[in-house]
Formats: C-alpha cells, sequence, structure tokens
C-alpha cells in the first residue's frame, strides 16, 4: 500500500491508499523538531485505532516545508522499508514539467494540485487552494503548471489583524449573516469574508482576462466549501486533490521505471 504524505506550513496530512482508494487521512500540526520515532508511534497509534489491518511498502512526500523531509523519509525508510518518492527533487518526474522562468522553484503542493486538478477536470484551469497562503495555480490545456499568484492565507490575514491593532479580538472565520457589521467581531468577520471573496472573484477575473478565456475554476483546502458559499466562481470543489495528485505522480514514477527495465 502507498502512504501519500503531504507537508504544508501548519499542518501534515498522511493517507494510505490501497490501490482503489483511501482507506483512512489524518493530519497533525507541522513541526521541523518531530522525528521519526514519533511520527511513527503517532501514525501507528491512528492505524491501530482505526483496526485497519495494512502493510505500507511504498510512499511519496510533498513538502513546502524542506526541514521535514527528513525525518518523513527516515520514518518510511525505516518502519516501512520504503523508499520515498518526493516531489520536487530530480528523481521525481512529472507528467508535464512547469513552465515558468528559469531557475524559478514551484512550491511542491502547487505541483501535485496541477496534477491532480488536470486528470479530473482537464486543462484551463485555476486551482485555488486555502491554505496558509491562498494560491492560485494556472493549469495550461496540457496540463503543465505555467505560474499563478500567491495571497496572504486567511487565518493568516487574521493573526495579522490582531496582532498589529490591539482592540481587535481573535475571530474565527464564519460567513456572516450581513456585510454591515454592528459590532467589533461582526465588522471583521465581514471584512475577512466579503474581503476574500472579493479577492477570489477578482484575480480569477484578472487570470481569465490575461488568458484571454473563460477557465474552470477549482476549489480544495479547508475553507474552500465556506467561502463557496459566497460566490459562485468555483465549478467544483475537491477536498483531497493534493492526495490524489500524489497518487498520480507516483503512478507516473512507477511506469517509467517499468519501462526501463
Amino acid at each position: 500500500m502507498l502512504l501519500c504524505i503531504d507537508c504544508g506550513n501548519t499542518n501534515t496530512v498522511f493517507s494510505i491508499w490501497d490501490g482503489k482508494a483511501f482507506l483512512a487521512t489524518w493530519r497533525m500540526a507541522t513541526d521541523p523538531r518531530r522525528t521519526a520515532d514519533e511520527y511513527f508511534v503517532w501514525l501507528n497509534a491512528l492505524i491501530s485505532a482505526a483496526g485497519l489491518k495494512v502493510k505500507i511498502t511504498e510512499a511519496i512526500i510533498s513538502s513546502t516545508v524542506p526541514r521535514v523531509v527528513f525525518n518523513l523519509r527516515v520514518l518510511c525508510a525505516r518502519y516501512f522499508d520504503a523508499r520515498a518518492a518526493v516531489v520536487g527533487k530530480p528523481d521525481c518526474a512529472l507528467p508535464v514539467p512547469p513552465r515558468v522562468d528559469p531557475g524559478t522553484t514551484v512550491g511542491p503542493d502547487r505541483l501535485v494540485n496541477t496534477v491532480g486538478g488536470f486528470e479530473r477536470h482537464g486543462g484551463n484551469l485555476v486551482i485555488v487552494d486555502f491554505g496558509t497562503a491562498t494560491t492560485f495555480d494556472v493549469v495550461d490545456d496540457d496540463g503543465a503548471y505555467i505560474g499563478g499568484v500567491i495571497a496572504p492565507g486567511v487565518n493568516l490575514s487574521l493573526d495579522a489583524l490582531h496582532s498589529a491593532a490591539a482592540a481587535l479580538p481573535t475571530v474565527e472565520v464564519a460567513k456572516p449573516a450581513q456585510v454591515i457589521g454592528r459590532n467589533t467581531v461582526a465588522c471583521m468577520q465581514s471584512g475577512i469574508y466579503w474581503g476574500y471573496v472579493g479577492l477570489i472573484e477578482g484575480l480569477v477575473r484578472q487570470i481569465r482576462a490575461e488568458r484571454g478565456r473563460m477557465m474552470k475554476v477549482i476549489g480544495t483546502g479547508g475553507l474552500s466549501r465556506l467561502f463557496a458559499q459566497g460566490t459562485e466562481i468555483f465549478d467544483a470543489l475537491e477536498d483531497d486533490l493534493t492526495m490524489h495528485g500524489l497518487v498520480l505522480i507516483h503512478r507516473y514514477n512507477k511506469d517509467l521505471e517499468a519501462r526501463h527495465e
């Protein structure tokens, strides 16, 4: 079975793929200090608690936090006897290479989302990922990542607002009942929620104008469904897009290995 690991700036997600479906998905806070042994104790306990009888033999990692990759690879090698492929490394090929400025390093999560989005929806896409940052990934007709936009994440913006203005409280991200707030919390929630709806719609409009065509818009990430309540810009929402992309990239590299044997 395949262990898929997606490490973001805030959370790290582990999913087990049996060849047909994901058996389980778990997440933990990302911490570069966490050792391979700690990962295994946590993961093994969750596998046991879920009553799963699995034998992990392969692994693939996508990480936007370079410092965690070493211990994740040790986890896979030491406890599962698996050499983990790492998206973005030279020995982990992509179905279609990105087309960006020479010397540019593209975030692995954006490459994985591109592969997953193209397989499910074809080319000519804008993938909006609500993570620590809110990213817009532009996918060409042939499935190549050709650039995008990086904006501050929703929670990051809320934290900055609270930190910079002593009188403003910490608030949850929620769709307010109305745009005009009648108290401080309602005003902040309206500004964040409808502000991000405007950001999403505005950036998609500019991307479409620059490309000179209509493009499908796919939302992913934990807050995608919340913000989809305030706009009709999304053609589809994908909760497992990154994990799906990891499976596809792993399969592509296995096929390449088989051809060269």
